[in-house]
């Protein structure tokens, strides 16, 4: 395991307190650069752009939000932004025409969302996704009471945003706390639903709409859809260690595995635990590797920091300690040096004109933190003489000193030499290969 240490950084204000998942990266104007859109526990949704401190919008919104997003929520072929707050309000923001240079907002409409509904109240997770493999995208929501429910955006396809609806359409309930929401391909490429649940396991959740659209609402057919909603959960328990089965999990799935990959394989996601188990899965029983670290983990994001096409697995601490491990299991680390209340990662338009890789850190100073161009040439650790052997002035300049280049010790010495004690005379060496002394020079 071995450190990083990254400067290029912004820092932006932030005043105000905030939930975990109230923090997300995306195009929320539809610009193609991403902002920051942030939502704070006054009811209050920030939107950053490049590295401004201030934020470029600000939003007010009913109740204290809880979980924030932005997608294609209602299927018109742009992004909204979607702020959910506690008490059950669901806020939907149309940011595309809204190009204010700054948030100076007093009275009138933009205070307002574009759209508002009533939702089942004490929400903590928000995904947008297509979760049933229709082309059409999906709501997903996550409660404090271990419940899970779907819904769909319906409208006149021509009509305005404010003229649709939110829709329900599945409810499942889960045997532990839903922690984490995410979309996972699975053999077929079809997308499947997971939920995290606690002791590093998860639950798969089937997407059957039509067996409960044709019940009714007596109690026996209430008993039947409880049944049919318990069916299409389908828990699973991850092998290696034994894990304390209140220990809180999440997860992340449809990790990239580059480019050349096939789709006969189900896709990869990772689980991360609050006592410090990170592993990597592929399907829904292979193990891929384990890795324990000693801190407690309480976020979990996906972020191809090489280039490759490759995602790696980023965990964040509290005490601000991030880990970033790659398909072979290797680690890097990073810290930060102060505690963080909320972590996300992706890509980020800060500075330059165009997205990067970046992580994002809210402290407890009422600052956010924007590590941006977090990017790697590789993962594993680099040999010197693997990498020199590649170099076709370094095998010529070997050849012109007589040293052969299958010679690893002499070259190694060479090498030592050369970097730690360049002006001394190397007479054994010399001697050896029939010359008076060694000057390497580059």
């Amino acid at each position: 395991m071995r450190s990083l240490s990254y400067v290029q950084r912004a820092v932006l204000d932030f005043s105000g307190s905030l939930f975990p998942h109230a923090l997300c990266l995306g195009d929320a104007d539809n610009d193609s650069l991403n902002e920051l859109v942030l939502g704070d526990t006054g009811g209050r949704l920030h939107v950053y752009r490049s590295d401004h401190s201030k934020p470029w919008l600000t939003r007010c919104c009913s109740g204290m939000l809880t979980c924030v997003g932005v997608g294609d929520v209602c299927n018109k072929g742009k992004n909204f932004v979607v702020a959910v707050s506690a008490e059950g309000w669901f806020h939907l923001f149309d940011l595309s025409s809204k190009l204010e240079a700054s948030n100076d907002l007093t009275m009138g409409e933009d205070l307002k969302a574009t759209y508002t509904q009533h939702l089942p109240a004490n929400t903590k997770l928000v995904l947008i996704s297509d979760i049933d493999g229709d082309g059409r995208y999906e709501l997903v929501l996550g409660y404090t009471d271990r419940v899970v429910r779907a819904f769909r955006w319906e409208s006149h396809p021509d009509a305005d945003v404010a003229c649709g609806q939110l829709v329900p359409l599945k409810k499942w309930l889960l045997e532990g706390q839903v922690d984490s929401l995410s979309v996972n391909p699975g053999v077929d490429g079809s997308p499947e639903l997971m939920v995290s649940q606690p002791g590093c396991g998860y639950a798969i959740l089937r997407c059957t709409w039509g067996d409960e659209s044709s019940l009714g609402s007596d109690e026996s057919v209430v008993a039947e859809a409880r049944e049919i909603s318990a069916r299409d959960v389908i828990l699973h328990q991850t092998s290696g260690r034994i894990h304390n089965k209140n220990v809180s999990t999440h997860l992340i799935g449809s990790i990239k595995q580059g480019p050349g990959v096939g789709n006969r394989e189900a896709g990869l996601f990772a689980l991360c635990t609050l006592d410090g188990t990170l592993k990597l899965m592929q399907g829904s029983d292979r193990l891929l590797w384990s890795v324990q670290v000693d801190h407690q983990l309480f976020a979990l994001e996906k972020l191809d920091v090489t280039g490759n096409g490759q995602e790696e697995v980023v965990a964040c601490a509290w005490d601000g300690q991030t880990y970033i491990i790659d398909h072979n299991r290797t680690v890097l680390r990073f810290q930060v040096d102060e505690n963080v209340s909320a972590f996300c990662a992706g890509l980020y338009a800060c500075r330059g004109g165009q997205n990067s890789p970046c992580l994002v850190y809210v402290g407890f100073n009422q600052k956010i933190y924007v590590y941006w161009s977090v990017t790697l040439e590789r993962i594993e650790s680099a040999n010197l003489l693997r990498v020199l052997e590649e170099n076709e002035e370094f095998t010529s300049l070997l050849s012109e000193l007589h040293v052969d280049v299958n010679d690893v010790s002499a070259v190694r010495e060479l090498i030592h030499r050369t970097m730690y004690v360049p002006n001394e005379e190397h007479k054994p060496c010399a001697e050896k290969k029939g010359t008076d002394s060694w000057n390497l020079t580059t």
